[in-house]
């Protein structure tokens, strides 16, 4: 199991250090929350602070946009060193067209289901994307305690997946830590924020979380 880890919890004076001992880890991707204070409440990460945190690692970005109008995002952030980017259902722009711009830059594309989406609404997208990130908290907010439903979640998408015989990727995202990740062994990727920001030494939580 792949580790990315969020530092949406981190106080904005201390990003730097902690992305740079971040990149000396064994952690896989470096998640990136972008909001717009639209689609969410909060606005966080501009492309402006992305990229300014990017110059402290070398580990690729697994982007998750909180934003009602993507196609005005992907051009710049396509720029960095980006493994995927993540979207929501119910974006305002046309979900095909945010696909193939993504893709038109030989970056993986995510779909984004909250905890209260069925992985049904899905299906008109799947020949398209590369990724599903299935929420274990609501958006918006990092340090939220994990939601136990979506266990069942991950195991019934694996499933899909498996019988369908796709190549798709299922990352987690949200409240996870060392006394609920061995739940999701039907991820590829758990997305970690506090477990691993708040902790003395990244390197054996993340090498923990893996194991």
């Amino acid at each position: 199991m792949k580790v990315s880890v969020s530092y949406l919890s981190v106080k904005k004076k201390y990003i730097p250090k902690v992305i740079y001992q971040l990149d000396k880890t064994n952690v896989d991707f470096i998640h990136v929350d972008v909001m717009d204070g639209k689609y969410v409440k909060n606005k966080v990460n501009s492309y402006k602070e992305v990229l300014e945190m990017s110059y402290y690692t070398q580990k690729r970005l697994d982007i998750h946009f909180m934003v009602n109008k993507p196609l005005k995002y992907i051009d710049d952030f396509a720029l960095l060193n980006v493994f995927c980017m993540t979207f929501h259902l119910n974006i305002k722009n046309d979900l095909k067209k945010v696909i193939d711009r993504c893709h038109a830059y030989g970056i993986n594309v995510g779909l984004a289901l909250e905890p209260d989406e069925d992985i049904s609404l899905l299906d008109d997208y799947l020949d398209d994307i590369d990724l599903v990130l299935i929420m274990s908290v609501k958006s918006g907010l990092g340090g939220q305690e994990f939601i136990k439903e979506t266990i069942p979640k991950v195991k019934k998408l694996r499933d899909k997946i498996k019988k369908e015989k796709r190549k798709i990727l299922i990352n987690v995202d949200g409240g996870i830590n060392l006394e609920n990740k061995d739940f999701l062994g039907d991820a590829d990727i758990i997305s970690v924020g506090s477990a691993i920001t708040n902790s003395d030494n990244y390197n054996k939580i993340i090498d923990e979380l893996k194991s």
